[in-house]
This record gives C-alpha cells, structure tokens and sequence, in this order.
C-alpha cells in the first residue's frame, strides 16, 4: 500500500468528507483559471455564449467527482414559427442621376414554339458607378417575356458584376483602390 492510501485509512469519515469537498473546490478554482486562461489567449468565442459549467463538466469528466447530477428543465416549445427579421432595404438614394440599361432576350420569339413573346413584367438591379467628381446610378432593366402560345419564360442573363451581389460597379472600385494606394498623402510610393 501507498503512503497516501494508508493515510487515508486511518482518517474518518467526516475529516474523509472534508478532503473531498477541499478537493472539489480546488478543481473548480482550477478550471476557472484554465477558462480564463484560454479567453486571453484565444479571446472570447463569439459563436458560444457564456461559458457552461455542464460543458466543462464533460471535458473534464475523468477527473471530476460529481456530487449530483444537474436537472435542467426542458426548453418549452413557442407557438410561433422563427421569421426572420425583415430584410434591409439596398435601394441607393434617390437624388442620384440614374442610367437605365435595358438588356432585352436574344430572341423575340420563343426558343420552344417560336411563338410571340410579350412582357410580362422585369427585374431591376441598381449600380452605384463613379465618374470623376461624380456619383451616378446605372439601373439594369431586364424585361420577363412569356410565350404567347406555349407559356415559356425568356430573360436575358443579368449582367456581370465586380462583386457578387455588390452594390459598387468596377468605376467606384477603381476609385477606391487608386485613392486609398496611389493618392496616399503620407509617404509617397515608389512604383
């Protein structure tokens, strides 16, 4: 037998019962430190919330001694179905000039029945373009063509963009580059 078993028999119950409660808050005191240990060197975890005891519980489970298990009540189940929150509108403000681009099909007769298309309805994309010392808006029209006979839809492609679903067009984005690396103020650079 080992000293520390030994030493362990000859103690009672209560002083027994002492040891363990002493040991238990030194672990909880240690694991405490070893969480704030890693919040300084990783920083906070923006995906988690607080820190759960329940969890550390788990990591640690071969060297804890647990005095009763946690009785957590069940989440109670809401009526409501989660909706998102509504979407904010992207619209560019309304003083700006604005340049309309329609981009009509290839075809102006339908691909299947080569029947007659007509219109029936569009989607709108908006652009914030630059030109030197000014701000415009290019707005592409893309016209929805429906076969007459045969009720096939027709659009022309969408045009491409610097930015998928971005909102600059490639002159503001050259405007961009060249004022914040070329026309830097500071220390002249050497190209």
């Amino acid at each position: 037998m080992h000293g520390l078993e030994i030493s362990c028999q000859k103690m009672g119950a209560p002083a027994l019962s002492k040891l363990v409660l002493a040991q238990l808050d030194r672990i909880e005191h240690l694991e405490l430190m070893v969480a704030k240990l890693q919040r300084q060197h990783f920083g906070p975890k923006s995906e988690k919330a607080a820190m759960n005891a329940d969890q550390l519980m788990l990591s640690l489970s071969g060297t804890v001694i647990e005095a009763q298990p946690v009785v957590q009540e069940p989440p109670q189940a809401s009526d409501d179905k989660t909706t998102r929150p509504p979407r904010k509108s992207r619209a560019l403000p309304p003083h700006l000039p604005r340049e309309v681009r329609t981009h009509f099909p290839e075809h102006t007769t339908c691909p299947c029945c080569h029947g007659e298309l007509r219109k029936f309805g569009e989607d709108v994309s908006e652009m914030l373009e630059y030109t030197p010392a000014s701000f415009f808006v290019i707005r592409h029209v893309r016209p929805k063509m429906s076969c007459r006979k045969c009720s096939t839809v027709v659009q022309a492609p969408a045009p491409e963009r610097v930015l998928d679903r971005g909102l600059p067009g490639p002159g503001l984005l050259a405007h961009v580059i060249t004022a914040k690396y070329c026309d830097y103020v500071g220390h002249p650079v050497m190209l």
